[in-house]
């Protein structure tokens, strides 16, 4: 009991045992698609996804186009495959020319016999309905290809492969969303046999004989059976009946495996003997695949053992199916096959059989090597012919032919290929080139041709590649000599183009390349031999400096061994000043150098011995005592004596011989040598035996003591010529010298007198006090006389005094007066420029001051009065506002014509086809189905938004004025847009907002969107920035819109022209090297140091940057790169300031506004603060990011998978940084103090973004930019357009219904009643038409998802919609009221406030002024005309006097006070400012009227030409609603509508279409279809039982059905088309008559009336008797 108890809790409950049997359906189909995934990757060599992804690859036909062109490539070629790398499915998904694909392998299956049991059909595939049925049929169809022995067996992978639950579940989803009973996969093998026509028991019995025999092993009696002619096995071959046992048998076991790896517990109902047994295809398969490895057998043991016939014997085999073999290529194929089975053997690591593939490719590529060699020599021998005829371009032409095989030819070395090749083929013996001669000797030419070409271009780094390249085959080409080589090369072109000769042959390139290698080598050497040189002067030697002097690599001539001694003096001296001169204690001496001063010294010995045997002579001539002898030698220029004269040359002897004698005494006279000192202090050695000169001292050490110097004897000479010179002076110049005794005489007197004088300077204030107080003594006494003169005449004085005084002033008087009447216009100029200076300080104080005074505005009053000018002005506004307003009213009534023109259209053409559609129905169709028939009849069948409906019209109308009201007006958007989170605004943006302005494609959408960016950057301003650095620190959603838009889609370009230039120069510079950090700089001089030394630095490898910058290398570089960094930079900032034009106008137009927003909301900011955030848009977030990344930003073109090198970024991430800094006038400081040192460059960098920022912000509106103003939209023809996906328009439905309040907070705000009319949010059945399923179904999301993507378009169109009134214009004619009477009453009577003049009483005086004024401006309204005359009330004030005007005013200023317009505590000092703010706009306002005269001139001529494209367009539409009504009544079979125009009507294109086509091709869409003649129509009689029992006729009032058989309706045709009579007879007597119009019927039908009335009693079924009048008189 307790064992039977747990088996009933271990049993499986039935849900449970159905879910595994799902599951386990489940797992077999995945087994299946990974079966068939394998096997088509096996066919197509080509991977494939998952099996879970099958299904939806298979879908586009693309991988079953291929397995049909891999089994059948006749019937499926590539080339008509459609998409074939799947680029146009990946991009855009499904197309309906995939379904091409899909046919074209069902065609190659049923090209190959594939029964079309097994076909699916297009929609399983491409709709994915039943792709089960599809994986069925691929392994039907490996069956079968397997059988025909075109494709390998498919495999059975039932419980060899896992899957996860997951994929399982999702799978067992998928299964039963299809809704299908999986096939029987196992059964595959039996039908296939059951669908081809023959004997089934026969063949039945037949394999399950093969089988048993093959269960037996017996191979005799397994042949046997095989050749059993029921079995209809094809192939059979005696020898390899062992093979076939062992590969059936083989084949049995795995499938009796595999069938049992599929039971459960039991077998499942539906077994097959079959799911044991070998079908017959598996076994034909087998036999197949048997029969092809037997011969791949035999053609291995022929390549094995290199025999030919066996080869081709083998290949010939039918089973290989090898089709493209060739009896003369039999050792081609020998070969080629050898070759690949030795290669196959090397990458397996055995030997192996080839492929049956693997042989078929062999093959081909022997045929294609055959046909080559035979194209190659019919190119060779006409190679020769041409070579043979002499022309150059013939030769070239016959050596560029691919056929021959040769390498490139350049057709520029033309003569040099002719000249080579003519001088080989005559020194060959059999006088002709053979291919390898031709190959080598053409790829040395080529190599030649490229060496002349590279010199003539002047190109080194090419001629470098020719001469290194193999081609050339140079001997000794060293890469140090590259720039040698090119420098020789190129004198020897020139040499060689001067003699005559165009190119250089290749021995002429050989024997320059080894000259120069020689002279390099000369050169080398001769270096060697200077270092040496150099190092023994360091060693001060001469020896060494002679040994290394004489070196044969130096070249140095005429070094002899004497001179050794002065060659290193005078190099070591030129060494040292050298070294001073250049500041480098290392300098050496150069080959010039030293020759130079080898030289030197040589010319040296020489000019010293010469002088020493001078001085020898002199001393010889003075022992001689001969004085001529002694002149003669003394003038040796030699000895270069100076002074030498031939007067003297007596006293010369004498001197000299006495200072020999006195050095005699002194000296020693027995040596033989002497010494003499040169000028530089050298001294040089004279043997006076041998008059050997030498410049060491003499080894014995004697030197002759008694010998005159040269600079002895130089003394003796100067001093006895410079007493004779003396002497002969003094002789010379007596006269001279009493002349200068005179002088000094002279001089002596003139210093006693300026000694005399110095003193009287000296006492000079002594003396003139003396003076002074004498003629003071003088005065005083003088003074007193007169003053007791006057005293005593004190009365006639002052008579006198007054008189002059009176003449005086008289005088001045009249001189003023004629100086004034002398200039009287230059005084009247002086008046008016004073009175204008003050007028303009009073206007200034008027224009600018906030609260500007009464008198200022009493002194301006007048300018509010108008001209007649004005009233012109004015009047003509008006008269063309009216003109204005008339035309856009009588364009909207057209355009309204033109809609219901449109709709009338459409329903005729609807109502055709849906009567075609009602006669191929109308057979079926019975008196009880009279309902369906009326249903076929209604004209709402289309589907969708824009469907000819009334309700659906409407809705299409709406909408469309909706997002003509988001589009225009940009503050809706705005407001939405802060509304939702950031990540949705965002979207919503790139979605709906960018598509609604289509991108800014048009100047008129760019202006909207401008528009939208503006109001909704201020609205983000006002309500979300709190600070102006909010800005920097955020991510303002606005500023990354505009950003983004106008730097992917407006700016790319303007980015490349603005930073292209210096960022090539930044890439281009390779040895550009910038790093601003100290540890990275020191890093990598460590780095460098260790890799040269080849040794571990001694220095830490981590330091701080303080460390760093202490050792002075990594000071140098940083200098250096700091150097660098500002060089390049510089060039960058160069290229932004100035290139202001090239920023897209609506970046800079944002500029401008965030400028202008900022400053208002923040007017306490600085406007460098504020130029900082505007920078901030400009260079951070606009131009920044392209300038690190330029390859992101299509900046810079870089080759298919190069990119930037990390120097390269570090350089311009770098330059950034210092764009950046200064841009955000951010000094470096901090961790970044080692650059502080460019702060300076930062400031001045800054001023420039300042002014580049400036400059940027300078730009017009966009209304004058974009030519747009308030009337553009009335004269515009077309209407513009947008494209949305139904998801986005719900969505935009579903926002605007969910924030409406926040975004149109007023009550009467248009959006409210565009959102009212269209109701509730539509579904997407409502708007597509398509039936979406349930949300039960599993299909539903995926439905929803397709349906939202469906695009529709909406012609934008305007919807007035009644403002609300409010109290606003009571206040504002109050508040004129107030101000006209003021402006009489300030005008009139003076006073310094307002309340002193309203609380004044007037004068008489100034109560006749007033009344002046009122009479006057009487007058001039009086000539006004009655449309600009004043109003009613302001007419009425000018009528009261001014008392009365001022107590009006009081009373109207406590109402305006207690609205808060005005404050009585300020002396009602706001009044005053807005009569200040109307004089000041009196001016714009005159301006701006003669520009609104301008444009509605424009305005109107554009509107009459709108209005006369609309009348166009109604005389068309009438006359082809005329010829359509015709067609309608016509006879004859052809009558029908224009088909151009029914598809454009029917897809809803027409209303967006009509603004594009011209009238006359419009009329000829019709009227070629409207010729001939139509029949005229005949009446008809119906009775109105008949009628009912149509059920066109539903009751007539009054009448019971009885007596409707006595009721007779006549329905007559009129002679205009469309149009009918309809007479009622009751018993016979005309009783009434009816006009019925067709297209009344068709109005009636589209707005969804089913039954009218006729005779205001018979009611009648609508879209029946349309269908009556269709079939009657317009269908016969």
């Amino acid at each position: 009991m307790e064992g039977a108890g747990s088996l009933r809790c271990e049993r499986l409950t039935a849900e449970e045992m159905d879910e595994k049997r799902r599951q386990n359906i489940a797992y077999q189909y995945l087994c299946h698609l990974e079966e068939a995934k394998r096997w088509l990757e096996a066919c197509l060599s080509e991977e494939l996804p998952p099996p879970m992804e099958l299904e939806e690859t298979l879908r586009n036909g693309v991988v079953l186009a291929k397995l049909g062109h891999c089994f059948a490539p006749t019937a499926v070629p590539l080339k008509k495959i459609y998409d074939p790398e799947q680029t146009r499915y990946k991009a855009a998904g499904l197309h309906f020319r995939h379904t091409d694909n899909i046919n074209y392998w069902r065609d190659a299956m049923s090209h190959v016999g594939l029964p079309s049991l097994f076909h699916p059909e297009t929609t399983d595939i491409y709709d994915k309905k039943n792709m089960p049925r599809v994986v069925y049929c691929i392994h039907a169809l490996s069956l079968y290809l397997f059988k025909l022995g075109l494709a390998p067996q498919i495999q059975d992978l039932y419980g060899k492969v896992d899957f996860t639950e997951e994929e399982i579940n999702n799978m067992k989803r998928e299964l039963e969303k299809y809704g299908l009973q999986l096939p029987a996969f196992s059964k595959i093998g039996g039908i296939l046999a059951n669908e081809l026509s023959v004997d089934e028991a026969a063949v039945h019995a037949a394999v399950l004989a093969i089988n048993q025999a093959v269960e037996q092993g017996v191979v005799a009696q397994t042949m046997g059976a095989l050749r059993n002619p029921s079995a209809m096995l094809l192939g059979l071959r005696q020898e390899l009946a062992g093979a076939y046992q062992e590969m059936l048998q083989r084949a049995k076991l795995e499938k009796g495996s595999n069938a049992r790896n599929r039971l459960l517990q039991a077998i499942p109902e539906g077994e097959d003997i079959y799911d044991h047994y070998l079908t017959q295809a598996e076994i034909q398969g087998h036999i197949n695949k048997v029969n092809v490895h037997g011969a791949l057998e035999e053609v291995d043991d022929a390549l094995e053992q290199q025999d030919v016939l066996a080869l081709h014997h083998a290949l010939q085999d039918p089973v290989l199916a090898l089709h493209c073999l060739q009896r003369d290529n039999l050792h081609r194929y020998l070969e080629q096959l050898s070759v690949d089975r030795e290669q196959k053997a090397l990458e397996l690591g055995y030997v192996d059989l080839l492929e049956q593939e693997e042989l078929e490719a062999g093959i081909l590529t022997a045929n294609r090597k055959g046909e080559e060699e035979r194209a190659m020599l019919g190119a060779i021998n006409r190679i020769n012919a041409a070579i043979r005829h002499g022309k150059a371009a013939e030769t070239v032409e016959a050596l560029m032919d691919p056929a021959a095989q040769l390498p490139d030819v350049y057709p520029l070395a033309a003569p040099l290929y002719q000249h080579q090749l003519a001088l080989l083929q005559s020194q060959h013996p059999r006088g002709e080139l053979v291919q390898e001669e031709l190959f080598v000797a053409v790829e040395m030419l080529s190599a030649v041709a490229l060496v002349n070409r590279a010199l003539d271009a002047g190109d080194p780094d090419a001629l470098w590649s020719s001469l290194v390249s193999s081609a050339l085959g140079l001997a000794g080409v060293e890469d140090a000599n590259a720039q040698r080589y090119f420098e020789d090369l190129v004198q020897l072109k020139g040499q060689s183009r001067a003699a005559g000769g165009e190119f250089l042959s290749w021995n002429d390139i050989q024997d320059r390349v080894t000259a120069t290698n020689s002279s390099v080598q000369d050169e080398n050497d001769r270096i060697t031999a200077v270092r040496l040189i150099n190092e023994a002067l360091l060693q001060e030697d001469p020896e060494k400096t002679l040994s290394a002097l004489l070196l044969q690599a130096a070249a140095l001539p005429h070094v002899t061994l004497p001179t050794a001694h002065r060659y290193h003096r005078v190099l070591a001296r030129a060494r040292r000043m050298k070294a001073q001169a250049t500041g480098d204690d290392g300098a050496v001496l150069w080959w010039e150098e030293i020759q130079e001063g080898v030289c030197k010294a040589n010319e040296d010995t020489v000019a010293a011995r010469k002088m020493a045997l001078g001085i020898a002579a002199i001393n010889q001539a003075i022992k001689e005592g001969k004085v001529t002898q002694t002149l003669r030698v003394l003038l040796n220029p030699a000895v270069a004596l100076c002074g030498v004269v031939s007067a003297c040359a007596a006293a010369y002897q004498e001197q000299l011989a006495a200072l020999m004698a006195t050095k005699r005494q002194t000296g020693s006279a027995k040596p033989c040598w002497t010494r003499h000192r040169l000028a530089d202090g050298a001294e040089f050695y004279l043997s006076l035996q041998s008059f050997e000169g030498s410049w060491q001292r003499p080894p014995d050490g004697g030197i002759n003591t008694a010998h005159l110097s040269r600079e002895e004897i130089q003394a003796v000479v100067t001093r006895v010529t410079a007493a004779h010179d003396r002497e002969r002076l003094w002789a010379a110049n007596v006269a001279f010298v009493v002349r200068l005794q005179a002088r000094l005489r002279g001089f002596l007197v003139r210093r006693e007198l300026a000694a005399r004088r110095s003193i009287l300077r000296e006492q000079r204030p002594a003396a003139i006090r003396i003076q002074a107080c004498w003629r003071g003594y003088r005065q005083r006494r003088a003074y007193l006389e007169r003053l007791r003169y006057l005293r005593a005449n004190a009365d006639a004085a002052i008579k006198i005094q007054a008189g002059v005084r009176m003449w005086q002033a008289r005088r001045r008087y009249q001189e003023r007066l004629r100086y004034f009447r002398h200039n009287v216009e230059a005084v009247v100029k002086i008046q008016a420029f004073v009175r204008a200076h003050k007028a303009r300080g009073d206007y200034r104080m008027l224009v600018h001051a906030r609260s500007p005074p009464l008198s200022i505005v009493r002194r301006f009053i007048h300018l509010l009065e108008q001209s007649q000018q004005d009233f012109w002005e004015e009047s003509e506004v008006l008269r063309l506002q009216e003109e204005v307003v008339k035309r856009i009213r009588a364009n909207r009534q057209l355009e309204s014509d033109l809609d219901l023109m449109d709709i009338k259209i459409g329903l005729l053409v609807k109502n055709r086809i849906t009567l075609q559609e009602v006669v191929c129905h109308c057979k079926k169709l019975t008196k009880k189905n009279k309902e369906q028939l009326s249903e076929m009849m209604s004209i709402d069948k289309q589907k969708g938004l824009k469907s000819l409906s009334r309700e659906k019209r409407q809705k299409l109308e709406a909408y469309q004025h909706l997002f003509y009201l988001l589009q225009t007006q940009p503050v809706y958007l705005a407001r939405l847009i802060f509304q939702m989170p950031q990540n949705k605004s965002t979207k919503f943006m790139e979605s709906v907002i960018f598509t609604l302005y289509n991108y800014a494609s048009t100047p008129r959408e760019a202006f909207l969107l401008l528009q939208l960016f503006k109001a909704a950057l201020q609205e983000e301003i006002s309500s979300k920035v709190d600070h102006v650095h909010d800005i920097l620190l955020g991510n303002a959603t606005v500023i990354r819109m505009v950003v983004s838009f106008y730097r992917n889609a407006r700016g790319q370009n303007a980015l490349q022209h603005i930073l292209g230039d210096p960022v090539q120069q930044v890439l281009q510079d390779k040895t550009l090297s910038i790093r601003t950090n100290p540890v990275d700089i020191y890093k990598a001089w460590i780095n460098q140091t260790e890799s040269q030394s080849g040794q571990k630095s001694k220095l830490p490898y981590e330091v701080s940057p303080e460390q760093a910058l202490s050792y002075p290398e990594v000071q140098r570089q940083l200098d250096i790169s700091i150097h660098n960094l500002l060089m390049m930079t510089d060039k960058f900032v160069s290229a932004i300031t100035s290139s202001v034009d090239k920023i897209p106008y609506g970046m800079r137009y944002m500029a401008k506004i965030l400028r202008a927003s900022l400053a208002e909301k923040f007017p306490k900011a600085s406007a460098e603060d504020i130029d900082k955030v505007v920078g901030n848009l400009l260079y951070y977030r606009y131009m920044n990011p392209a300038v690190v990344a330029p390859d992101g930003f299509d900046i810079v073109a870089l080759p298919a998978r190069v990119t930037l090198h990390p120097e390269q970024r570090r350089s311009l991430g770098s330059i950034a940084k210092v764009l950046q800094h200064a841009a955000a006038h951010k000094p470096f400081d901090g961790d970044n103090a080692h650059l502080c040192g460019i702060n300076r460059y930062l400031e001045e960098t800054h001023r420039k973004f300042r002014r580049f920022i400036s400059a940027a912000c300078s730009v017009p509106e966009p209304e004058e930019r974009f030519n747009m103003d308030e009337y553009s939209e009335m004269v515009a023809v077309a209407k513009p357009i947008i494209y949305i996906t139904v998801g986005e328009l719900i969505n935009t439905h579903r926002l605007l219904l969910e924030h409406q309040d926040s975004i149109a907070p007023q009550h009467g705000d248009p959006l409210h009643a565009l959102l009212e009319d269209l109701g509730e949010l539509p579904t997407f059945q409502f708007l597509v038409g398509e039936n979406v399923p349930s949300p039960m179904d599993t299909s539903a999301e995926q439905m929803l998802c397709q349906l939202s993507k469906v695009e529709v378009s909406l012609t934008l169109t305007g919807k007035l919609v009644p403002v609300a009134s409010s109290e606003e214009s009571d206040t504002r004619s109050l508040l004129l009221s107030t101000k006209q009477m003021l402006v009489d009453v300030i005008q009139s009577q003076p006073g310094d406030s307002l309340p002193e003049i309203l609380w004044t009483r007037a004068s008489e005086h100034e109560e006749a002024s007033h009344a002046h004024l009122m009479h006057r401006r009487a007058l001039q309204d009086a000539q006004t005309p009655a449309k600009l005359q004043r109003n009613r009330s302001l007419a009425a004030n000018s009528q009261l006097s001014m008392e009365e005007k001022k107590r009006k005013i009081i009373r109207n200023l406590r109402r305006l006070e207690s609205l808060g317009l005005v404050d009585s505590a300020h002396q009602y000092q706001e009044l005053i400012n807005e009569l200040a703010k109307d004089i000041r706009n009196q001016r714009r306002y005159r301006q701006h009227r003669k520009g609104e005269l301008l444009k509605l001139r424009q305005t109107l001529q554009g509107l009459n030409a709108k209005t006369l494209f609309y009348e166009e367009q109604i005389d068309y539409y009438n006359q082809y609603i005329k010829t359509c009504l015709d067609n309608l009544a016509a006879s004859t079979k052809y009558a029908s509508l224009p088909n151009p125009l029914c598809f454009l009507l029917l897809s809803g294109c027409w209303a967006s279409q009509r603004s594009c086509v011209p009238g006359d091709q419009l009329y000829g869409l019709f009227s070629s279809r409207a010729s001939g003649k139509n029949k005229k129509l005949q009446s008809l009689h119906y009775t109105a039982a008949r009628l009912f029992e149509k059920g066109v006729l539903l009751e007539i009032e009054d009448l019971p059905h009885s007596q409707f058989r006595n009721v007779v309706f006549d329905i007559i045709p009129c002679e205009e088309s469309g149009r009918f009579q309809v007479k009622a007879k009751f018993m016979g007597i005309d009783m009434e008559r009816f006009h019925l119009h067709y297209q009344d019927l068709l109005q009636l039908q589209y707005e969804g009336v089913a039954v009218m009335k006729m005779f205001d009693k018979a009611k009648v079924n609508v879209n029946l008797l349309i269908f009556l009048l269709n079939k009657k008189f317009f269908k016969k």
